[in-house]
């Protein structure tokens, strides 16, 4: 059956605007599924980059467990090298601290804090490194590099922890009013049920500092 005028109309219009459009349309098509399949292939990737970081930290926490220092740290090795954008990467970094310097491998858990410093994904990852960092600094005499690393902005509820590191940095300066009002500063964000603040308290009496518990 032949198509009526009206019809042929709307057909000579669809082929008209298909000849002016039909590239561009194409060409949006093309780019919007190519843009789903990267979305979804980026999506996989990160699923599998997080299944197999999550084996390798638990191959390194074996290794924790049977206090192998140089596998602890292969495995950190391991995790920045392959999974550097995984949340376990830092805690990786964070572990590898922690057994290297317990087993008197200073400037392996030096390397692995600033890794976290550097590159962890989380500010708290960062601000828990940057604090650990700056008592190893300051072990070593490195007074003002401590300072400036404990200089960052860290978040709200690392306030106390942040203070008492300056307290204890200044205080080995001799810089005892500046250490005095660190440690003021820390025990006043730090809860009184905290175990914690008795160590402080102990630490602004011995410098001269008079607690509410002293002055009573």
């Amino acid at each position: 059956m032949a198509y009526d005028l009206e019809e042929q109309e709307q057909l000579d219009s669809i082929k008209a605007f298909w000849r002016k459009y039909g590239n561009l349309l194409t060409w949006v098509l093309i780019v919007a599924l190519l843009g789903y399949v990267a979305w979804s292939g980026w999506n996989v990737y990160q699923r599998k980059q997080a299944t197999q970081a999550a084996q390798l930290y638990e191959e390194q926490q074996k290794a924790v467990d049977a206090k192998d220092n140089a596998k602890v740290l292969r495995a950190a090795t391991d995790m920045q090298d392959k999974f550097s954008r995984t949340a376990y990467a830092q805690m990786s970094g964070l572990v590898a601290a922690k057994t290297a310097f317990e087993a008197n491998d200073v400037d392996h858990a030096k390397q692995q804090l600033q890794w976290v410093v550097d590159h962890g994904r989380d500010i708290e990852y960062r601000a828990i490194a940057s604090i650990r960092l700056a008592g190893i600094l300051l072990d070593e005499k490195a007074y003002d590099d401590a300072l400036k690393l404990l200089g960052s902005d860290f978040p709200p509820q690392f306030a106390a922890a942040v203070a008492d590191r300056k307290g204890d940095v200044l205080a080995a300066q001799g810089k005892l009013d500046l250490a005095r009002a660190a440690y003021e500063q820390a025990l006043k964000q730090t809860d009184e049920h905290n175990p914690a603040r008795k160590l402080i308290e102990l630490k602004f009496d011995a410098i001269g500092g008079v607690t509410a518990n002293a002055a009573a």
